[in-house]
């Protein structure tokens, strides 16, 4: 009985979450969404990064707009900043693990490109200081992140704060927001696409 309690009480904090923070962000969401359309339509560039869990999200985030989300259309120009083995590890070695980001930015990103940082906490410093050198590159920042915002909400141009302060349930809001971006983008570049899908 306890651990079946258990799975319905995750269920249902899961939904609850979920539902007020994209009910609470629509606006934002169809913001963002136009922001990264245009970015793309221009020739720019998406840079996305995180720790742990918000890397993989990086990655599956970054998956979807250069292969496809809901239709097969042209690739769109997403790195993830999380993959490359060689350049993570010379960085914390070198140097420190709280430059990992902060070096790719300033090597990859250009003016007008989107930098996309995911923090659940909104405190991880790798995450706040390439946002920072997004920023002095006039790149685009946009922040994903629970917990209140944290550091991340107060110095990247857009946030999208999930509010909890429980990790597994920011994380799954984040999916969520990102699956949603991901199709609003596809249907402002593509809409020809979805029109041969009926």
């Amino acid at each position: 009985m306890l651990m079946r309690h258990l799975v319905l009480e995750a269920v249902e904090e899961s939904i609850r979450v979920n539902e007020g923070f994209i009910k609470g962000n629509v606006d934002r969401l169809l913001s963002v969404a136009q922001r990264l359309a245009t970015c793309f339509a221009a020739g720019h560039k998406l840079l996305i990064f995180g720790n742990g869990g918000s890397a993989a999200d990086a990655q599956h985030i970054a998956a979807e707009f250069v292969n496809r989300f809901a239709v097969d259309r042209k690739p769109l120009p997403a790195m993830a900043l999380t993959t490359d083995t060689s350049v993570l590890t010379s960085i914390s070695n070198d140097f420190s693990f709280d430059e990992v980001f902060s070096k790719q930015i300033r090597a990859l990103g250009k003016k007008d490109d989107i930098a996309w940082g995911i923090s659940t906490s909104g405190n991880s410093k790798n995450v706040l200081l390439a946002m920072q050198a997004a920023r002095d590159r006039g790149l685009y920042t946009l922040g994903l992140t629970g917990c209140g915002g944290g550091e991340l909400a107060q110095i990247c141009d857009f946030a999208l704060i999930v509010d909890s302060k429980a990790t597994p349930r920011i994380q799954e809001s984040h999916m969520t927001a990102a699956h949603i971006l991901c199709e609003l983008v596809e249907r402002i570049l593509f809409p020809e696409s979805f029109m041969e899908t009926r």
